[in-house]
């Protein structure tokens, strides 16, 4: 009976550990969608932010860092004012997220 209730644990933390967000594989992706605009260390390229007359937020910021982690992938995949979607890092929105959140001061 030990041993049962033992694998059932060790089944469930083992589930629990892919379901959640990975940050390194979300600096892959906000490596290849986000940091032309967002740049490396989530601080606004400015020469884009000027181009496109936009204010880009930093992203360790703590208006940004309050944000819920739904409403970030949210904005990741439906895009915000003049930020385009990124469909295609969909598939990936958690994990960009988890990396973002690497950035909380």
């Amino acid at each position: 009976m030990r041993s049962i209730l033992l694998v059932l644990c060790f089944a469930a933390a083992a589930a629990t550990a892919v379901q959640g967000a990975n940050a390194t594989a979300g600096k892959a992706a906000y490596d290849r969608s986000c940091k032309g605009c967002h740049g490396a260390d989530g601080t606004a390229n400015h020469a884009i932010a000027k181009m496109m007359k936009v204010d880009i937020k930093d992203l360790k910021s703590s208006d940004v860092q309050a944000m819920s982690d739904d409403e970030l992938k949210k904005i990741i995949v439906d895009g915000k004012g003049k930020m385009k979607p990124m469909a295609s890092a969909a598939a990936s929105a958690a994990d960009i997220v988890a990396y973002i959140r690497t950035w909380k001061k």
